[in-house]
């Protein structure tokens, strides 16, 4: 039985290496030379910030040092903060010659909506007024740090192929041994869920972004109204991705010079982040939770298992057929492990990652069926929707 386990999962495997868009190759990037920019346009950041006081002034900071040679506007809407975030956040933005910072406090959060999302709402509206010149949105959260050439290479990238949405997943922090463990798991993991060529290519219907950095056409925004269809989504990226990309071509990447500031120095902080909205992912389905984990068993348990009942049961071919899958699934995982200048080594450890996010997704469901689910910054989100509709 275990054998047969064993030959399905190495099926897997090389359907996974050959079929599934080349995910595992992680070369979906932003060219690194500084673009011309020709005739850049006006650009406005839209920054939803709650109690980000620690991260606030360093996003803020990296947009007003921008090389761009058109205008920015940054807007902050400070969505009930309880921590000092607006003062921060103004505190930054003195003086810096075509920028401008304006801090939104935002009104309390109206029911069915997403707390993000409502103060990206506020945001949107508030561009009239403050730039109404700008044809593009940059959407970034408030712990992120932008290369000073990000701005420029997105724009330059969404006016080339004509994009009405340019994303990048940013480099996560990977500094503490959990992060080291399951934030490059987790690059990987959303790589083979949605390959990012498949994403890149506007005849291709698989639509993702990534929620900290999206720079969006601000005419395709207003033609779908906004954020107002995604306004009860958790996962609010992927689904305004796939809201935008019948309007035009999309485009997400990967990039290790624009830089998430969130440091997860414990297991518990990455087990909250993802129970939020895993169960969410699966659309509140048992029926698709019992095939996730069969899944995940299948594709990071049982090669490891594999070889190590070989071994112990002196089964050559057993331990040998273990051995061939989990050779091939580390070698998958190199690239995603190269962006984050981690030894080869670690792919060892690609199942025991996907053991813990296997484990956070039951949990996610668990919290969910007891009422707890959904839970982030002091709200409750567990009656919204994902991606789908």
């Amino acid at each position: 039985m275990l054998a047969a386990a064993g030959l399905l999962s190495l099926a897997i495997w090389l359907v996974l290496t050959f079929g599934r868009g080349g995910f595992w190759r992680a070369d979906q990037r932003l060219a690194q030379e500084t673009p011309d920019c020709n005739e850049c346009p006006d650009v406005v950041c839209v920054i939803p910030a709650r109690n980000e006081v620690a991260t606030i002034a360093q996003t803020v900071s990296s947009l007003l040092n921008q090389d761009y040679p058109a205008a920015i506007a940054i807007i902050v809407i400070d969505d009930q903060s309880a921590d000092g975030t607006a003062d921060a956040a103004r505190d930054v933005g003195v003086g810096v010659p075509g920028r401008s910072v304006h801090v939104v406090v935002n009104e309390p959060l109206a029911e069915g909506w997403v707390g993000k999302m409502w103060a990206v709402k506020r945001g949107l509206a508030e561009i009239a007024d403050i730039m109404p010149s700008a044809r593009y949105v940059l959407l970034t959260d408030a712990d992120i740090e932008h290369d000073p050439q990000n701005l420029r290479r997105l724009v330059t990238k969404a006016k080339a192929e004509d994009c009405v949405l340019v994303s990048l997943m940013v480099r996560l922090n990977c500094e503490t041994i959990w992060e080291k463990l399951l934030m490059p798991a987790f690059v990987f993991f959303f790589q083979k869920l949605y390959p990012f060529t498949w994403i890149n290519q506007p005849a291709n219907p698989v639509a993702a972004a990534a929620g900290g950095c999206m720079l969006v056409r601000r005419t395709a925004l207003e033609d779908v109204g906004g954020v107002n269809a995604i306004r009860d989504r958790l996962i609010d990226d992927c689904a305004l991705a796939a809201l935008l990309k019948p309007r035009g071509a999309i485009w997400l990447g990967l990039t290790t010079s624009t830089k998430s500031l969130r440091v997860y120095s414990r297991l518990a902080e990455i087990w909250n982040m993802v129970t939020r909205t895993a169960f969410v992912q699966l659309r509140h389905s048992f029926w698709m939770l019992a095939g996730t984990v069969a899944g995940m068993v299948l594709l990071y348990v049982i090669p490891p298992a594999a070889f190590i009942v070989g071994l112990v049961s002196d089964s050559a071919g057993i331990a040998g057929l273990g051995a061939l899958t989990w050779l091939i699934m580390g070698v998958l995982y190199r690239p995603t492990l190269g962006l984050y200048n981690l030894s080869p080594w670690w792919g060892l450890l690609l199942p025991l990652a996907g053991v813990l996010y296997t484990l956070m997704t039951v949990e996610s469901a668990r919290r969910h069926f007891v009422g707890t689910g959904g839970r982030w910054k002091g709200r409750h989100y567990d009656g919204l929707r994902s991606t789908g509709g």
